[in-house]
């Protein structure tokens, strides 16, 4: 396990040194971790908290790393010397991985002294952004593919870091396997590839290269057609080096498209591998691919069982951040919490005060999402009450709902320092996402004009955070 003490802004420690000369350092903190709305984000999937809770169980700060910041000359020895002692000793409440999220809802909460809870915003909000970030992209590109998607990201990634977690982000989004072999071994995910092109041009010609490769791989033959000329060469070799292993009794896997018009040459490819007598070797297809692509190839009866998908997936290519903010929302002073808002001239920016809680809310006969509630920390939800729910802005838009159940988003991860909660295998998230993403109607997940899910807030919760804008407005 990494020590990543040293992942934070400069800013995070000189506010902490700040702290300390105040007396304020050990002053009991509340933050949020959540994400605004834009065009591109309808729903996310939470990825990254496993990383969060290892980062803080080894949260500590070395002799190298004080004798680094001491070279720095901005902080005193008294505050090196704490900074040395310093470890992590917070609640943290948090929604666990393949959680399906949305805007403006806590996903994270850190209760924890104040300088503790600075110092870790930076790498919180770097772990949770990313992976979350291609987790929803992952999610996305499954749901046009209607799943068997291969991650192929590593060389495009932004660092070998972004590849092996974006490539652990995409299992939970819902691929099927990754080309990433450190992660393959890393998570105990399945790991796939066969050839590139490269390996077909250092053969004297095709049919060679497809031979080699077969007697190296002969139960798992997928050969990349598209070297050449898919449909006068590619095609037709493939199911020539195919018919020699099924006389040596085996059956082809199948072949790889890379390039060219992926609708067309899936579709003359199927013609031909069927009336070769190989109608269950499967289609493979790569090559710039995303949701909108795919979506576009099924729309054109494009014959292609399995997807690889690379680039636009592991940057995220068409929304490379996903902004997550960390946002104080309390302090405690003797023991009573001092709710905090931040003030903006856009209403969509003023935070949401006060220790909080999330609820999920679905309906009853159908098991189905409804809306999540966002509640000061501690309030409970009758189910035997009917609920009213109304938009935290414009709240003249209300429902009253009945036979629905709720259920808390979030687990406590942390208290007081001791991690609740244990690394879960990786495919335990996903299937968790594939289940919690059927209880969501389609009008919520599709790609285009999803209708917005609603994320309200409590009476309470609302009647304090209208309280508090109006006395700072009043300047009270």
């Amino acid at each position: 396990m990494r020590n990543l003490t040293l992942l934070t802004d400069l800013y995070q420690l000189t506010m902490g040194y700040g702290y300390f000369r105040e007396g304020k350092h050990e002053q009991e903190a509340v933050f949020d971790v959540f994400f605004r709305p834009n065009k591109l984000i309808t729903y996310s999937v939470a990825s990254g908290t496993e990383q969060v809770a290892d980062y803080l169980q080894s949260l500590r700060f070395t002799e190298d790393d004080v004798s680094y910041l001491r070279s720095l000359g901005l902080f005193s020895e008294e505050y090196l010397t704490y900074l040395l002692r310093l470890r992590f000793t917070g609640d943290v409440y948090s929604v666990r991985d393949g959680e399906i999220v949305f805007p403006y809802e806590p996903i994270v909460t850190v209760k924890a002294p104040m300088i503790q809870a600075q110092i870790i915003e930076t790498a919180l909000l770097t772990f949770l952004n990313h992976q979350t970030l291609i987790a929803s992209k992952a999610a996305k590109i499954c749901a046009a593919a209607e799943g068997n998607v291969m991650e192929f990201g590593l060389r495009r990634a932004q660092g070998a870091d972004a590849g092996i977690y974006g490539a652990r982000a995409a299992i939970i989004g819902g691929c099927t396997s990754t080309s990433n072999v450190y992660a393959g071994k890393a998570f105990g995910v399945p790991v796939a590839g066969t050839m590139a092109h490269s390996w077909v041009m250092n053969f004297p010609d095709e049919e060679s290269a497809f031979r080699a490769y077969a007697e190296s791989f002969p139960e798992n033959c997928l050969l990349l057609v598209d070297t050449y000329d898919t449909l006068s060469s590619g095609v037709p070799n493939a199911i020539k080096i195919f018919k020699e292993l099924r006389a040596r009794g085996y059956e082809p896997k199948g072949i790889r498209l890379d390039s060219g018009d992926l609708a067309y040459l899936s579709k003359k490819a199927r013609e031909m591998l069927d009336e070769a007598g190989f109608e269950g070797a499967i289609i493979c297809a790569s090559g710039d691919l995303d949701e909108g692509s795919i979506r576009s190839l099924k729309n054109q009866g494009a014959k292609i069982d399995l997807w690889g998908v690379g680039t636009k997936l592991i940057t995220s290519a068409d929304m490379p951040a996903l902004g997550g903010v960390y946002k104080l929302a309390a302090v405690y002073e003797d023991g009573k919490e001092i709710p905090k808002i931040k003030l903006s001239n856009t209403t969509e920016k003023i935070t949401n005060p006060a220790f909080k809680d999330v609820y999920r809310i679905y309906d009853k006969n159908t098991d189905k999402a409804i809306a999540d509630l966002v509640v000061l920390f501690g309030e409970e939800i009758d189910e035997k009450q009917p609920l009213v729910l109304f938009h935290p802005i414009e709240t003249w838009k209300r429902m009253t709902i009945t036979d629905f159940r709720v259920r808390k988003l979030r687990e406590q991860l942390f208290s007081r320092g001791e991690r609740l909660v244990k690394a879960r295998p990786i495919k335990e998230h996903a299937e968790y996402f594939k289940k919690e993403y059927a209880r969501f109607w389609e009008e919520y997940t599709r790609l285009d004009v999803p209708h917005i899910y609603k994320v309200d807030l409590s009476e309470s919760l609302y009647r304090l955070k209208a309280q508090m804008v109006d006395q700072y407005r009043k300047g009270e």
